[in-house]
């Protein structure tokens, strides 16, 4: 392909080609918990989206071979928090494979309908998953707003090429 002006060389799409766009689009950074029958799971998520606010609807992305995805497929209701700043360690945890994510130092309790809380988060809502959309080798799960708290304070933190991040002024 030939060089457009002012745009540089385009590539062929490919999974690369949406990995490197994508690390330059800062996203904020949240926490998707569910209570399994083995204990609860969680994951680092930068795809939350805000779908509709009547009904108010919620949706994010995950990866079918995450060690997350058989509970969520079978979740009624899941938990979302929207994390600040100060918490980049737990986002590395909840996005580490292998970890013992609710381990100590995580700091966490049962809330509505049984869904793992974490402590400290900037925002947090319990939602009741409407459906799970096949997208690829991953699944859109859209969940209805049950109940939540947004009065957490600090400054989110944000995701941007491959690390955590603060907001600037």
């Amino acid at each position: 392909m030939t060089a457009i002006p002012g745009l540089g060389t385009p590539r062929l799409a490919s999974p690369d080609l949406l990995r490197s766009v994508f690390r330059r689009h800062a996203a904020g950074v949240a926490v998707i918990t569910a209570q399994g029958g083995g204990g609860p799971v969680g994951f680092t998520a930068t795809s939350l989206s805000s779908v509709s606010a009547e009904p108010p609807l919620v949706s994010f992305g995950i990866g079918t071979r995450s060690s997350c995805w058989p509970v969520v497929s079978e979740a009624d209701h899941i938990g979302v928090h929207v994390l600040g700043e100060h918490q980049e360690a737990l986002a590395g945890t909840f996005a580490r494979s292998g970890a013992d994510r609710f381990a100590a130092p995580t700091g966490w309790r049962e809330g509505p309908e049984g869904v793992p809380l974490l402590d400290g988060v900037l925002a947090w809502l319990v939602c009741r998953v409407v459906t799970r959309v096949p997208a690829g080798d991953h699944r859109v799960v859209i969940a209805e707003v049950v109940v939540g708290d947004p009065s957490g304070t600090g400054r989110p933190l944000l995701y941007h090429q491959g690390r955590f991040n603060g907001l600037r002024d």
